[in-house]
């Protein structure tokens, strides 16, 4: 079954992420303390698989993602697509593309990572998310036009 192994938030731009044992996710806004979420934003929360860190020999939370997941096959995984986590919903929003930050970590790394970053999520329904919660991959949200 899929489930949380890391959750991290960002304190300071360009600085290690902080992880925890539990985090809250504020509906419409992230998680609570990282200056990564934003209202309206589509980078409320960053979702990492240990799988691709581990392949690209990369320790978690280094690529700056909130949460780090083990068990789903990111590449069945879509836009609109909703994870209940915790008391927490998320609906994802768009792949998170890798930028030059990357290269900071290993050169050459933000063109290896491309299609492989994770996924950047909103919060739907905010609420406590803790380590080893399991995670339910529910069906995509149907568009308004079907």
């Amino acid at each position: 079954m899929p489930e949380v192994v890391h959750l991290f938030v960002c304190l300071v731009h360009r600085f290690p992420m902080k992880e925890l044992e539990e985090a809250d996710a504020i509906q419409d806004k992230g998680f609570g303390g990282c200056i990564h979420g934003r209202t309206g934003s589509k980078r409320q929360v960053l979702l990492m698989d240990d799988e691709t860190l581990n392949r690209f020999g990369l320790t978690p939370g280094i690529v700056k993602e909130n949460i780090t997941t083990r068990g789903i096959d990111f590449q069945t995984l879509a836009v609109g697509q909703r994870l209940r986590i915790g008391e927490a919903l998320f609906e994802i929003s768009t792949p998170c593309d890798p930028c030059s930050r990357m290269d900071e970590i290993r050169m050459g790394l933000e063109q290896e990572l491309w299609g492989q970053r994770g996924w950047l999520c909103r919060v739907v329904e905010g609420g406590k998310l803790r380590r080893d919660d399991h995670i339910e991959v529910l069906a995509p949200v149907a568009s308004a036009s079907a």
